[in-house]
């Protein structure tokens, strides 16, 4: 193990919270610049009942299939775990609404709300800002299943956001699958040190 690798998982909560907030005010400032230098016509949020009960269902979505990755991709499980302990391990239950709320918003602003309208709005840019969104997972080079199922979600925000023209339904979803996710990994765990 290396000392970098020793040192992130080692990062306090306070550490994690601050990181948190930090990256998602850098992604919402990057957004903006981007949008303002570029003239980029953001795709819309639009708060409609369709837009909340397909990011739920989205949501809803990915989790399972993620459980089922999971299940049957032990590569894959170990990376997720890997990555779960260095996120959410120093966390408590109050704090995964963050762990939702900031990714799911500043993320989803970022990626699908300018990156996809900016490089075109189309597949190649779903595919370009899906591939830029996992590599954002990445903390080490054994990581790389986690990172490609993050392209693969990215793929299927973007293209919610695409199909919908609406920045809610993966915003929805988003939060949704970090929360919940977050959430079963942290009681599995207390459950275990019981």
């Amino acid at each position: 193990m290396s000392d970098n690798q020793s040192n992130l998982e080692s990062l306090s909560r306070i550490q994690i919270l601050v990181f948190m907030g930090v990256t998602a005010v850098i992604f919402l400032l990057i957004a903006q610049i981007w949008h303002r230098a570029g003239s980029i016509a953001l795709i819309p949020v639009q708060f409609t009942v369709s837009a909340i009960i397909t990011g739920i269902l989205l949501g809803i979505g990915v989790l399972l299939a993620s459980a089922v990755l999971s299940k049957f991709w032990t590569p894959y499980r170990v990376s997720a775990e890997k990555y779960m302990n260095l996120i959410v391990s120093p966390l408590i239950i109050p704090d995964l609404i963050w762990v939702g709320l900031l990714p799911g918003l500043s993320e989803e602003l970022l990626f699908r709300g300018v990156m996809i309208p900016a490089f075109g709005y189309g597949y190649g840019a779903i595919a370009i800002s899906s591939i830029l969104f996992g590599v954002l997972h990445l903390s080490d080079a054994q990581n790389w299943h986690y990172v490609l199922w993050a392209t693969i979600i990215g793929s299927i925000f973007g293209y919610s956001a695409y199909a919908t023209d609406n920045l809610l339904v993966p915003i929805i979803a988003h939060i949704l699958v970090n929360f919940s996710s977050s959430l079963i990994w942290k009681l599995n765990q207390n459950r275990q040190l019981q």
